[in-house]
């Protein structure tokens, strides 16, 4: 059994009394670790003040970082930095950064092997546009990020890693794959995964869901077989509703 995964992307929100305001109320009460890996991806300015706090079973992660290990890079972290604060996450090439900043598979890749070199687990975002998947192109687009974006990476580093499926179309936009939808599409990345690196990786990786998730879909969502768990935007922003996203994981 792969153990579900569920975290949520703060984005550009909270302050650093709203960010102590909501660990207070959360880090001690969401799931066991041993059941579901509950992670909070913050803006950096209060990724320390959430580490210093986050409880047994929480971890934080950064929602972006630099390729290089160091030099001059104005405005940007590198994945040395996130882990001198004792992140344990960053979120990897969300299209919101490949769309506005100028992502590219190229610098996922670079991004992906230097986190694994700071010992940081990566979340992989991948996902195609309305346009690609009414066109039927929904596939090819994945399939070609997925191969660029690890090219390179051993057998072990992938199975440690987090591909979250996000449907362009669905993000922010109150849109939601259908379960089938979205179950579909993370079996079809299972399967490039095991035609890149063999079924055994394919069964251990896990796949999460990540486009308006909300307490409303999110039973339905975990109770697919190839989706194990989601990326949660604006539904993480509330305390109270990620624990109970959370809980809904390890029902």
């Amino acid at each position: 059994m792969r153990k579900p995964i569920i975290a949520g992307n703060w984005k550009m929100f909270k302050t650093r009394d709203e960010t102590l305001q909501f660990i207070y109320a959360v880090s001690n009460r969401v799931a066991s670790i041993e059941k579901v890996d509950s992670v909070i991806c913050a803006p950096f300015p209060v990724l320390r003040c959430l580490v210093k706090r986050q409880g047994d079973n929480l971890r934080i992660g950064a929602q972006n970082m630099h390729f290089a290990e160091e030099g001059a890079y104005t405005g940007e972290v590198s994945a040395a930095m996130l882990n001198s604060i004792d992140v344990s996450y960053v979120i990897i090439g969300h299209s919101e950064r490949r769309a506005m900043f100028n992502e590219t598979d190229e610098t996922v890749n670079k991004k992906l092997h230097q986190a694994f070199k700071h010992e940081l687990k990566p979340i992989l975002c991948v996902g195609e546009s309305l346009a690609q998947r009414e066109s039927g192109s929904t596939e090819k687009v994945i399939e070609d990020q997925i191969k660029k974006d690890l090219s390179g990476l051993s057998k072990e580093q992938v199975e440690g890693l987090v591909i979250a499926y996000e449907p362009i179309w669905a993000i922010g936009t109150g849109k939601t794959a259908t379960s089938a939808i979205a179950d579909e599409t993370c079996g079809f990345i299972r399967k490039v995964v095991g035609d890149l690196y063999g079924m055994e990786t394919a069964e251990v990786i896990r796949i999460q869901y990540g486009g308006s998730v909300k307490l409303s879909n999110i039973d339905e969502l975990m109770s697919m077989p190839n989706i194990d768990g989601a990326l949660i935007g604006g539904a993480s922003l509330v305390a109270e509703d990620f624990i109970k996203l959370v809980a809904a994981a390890v029902k």
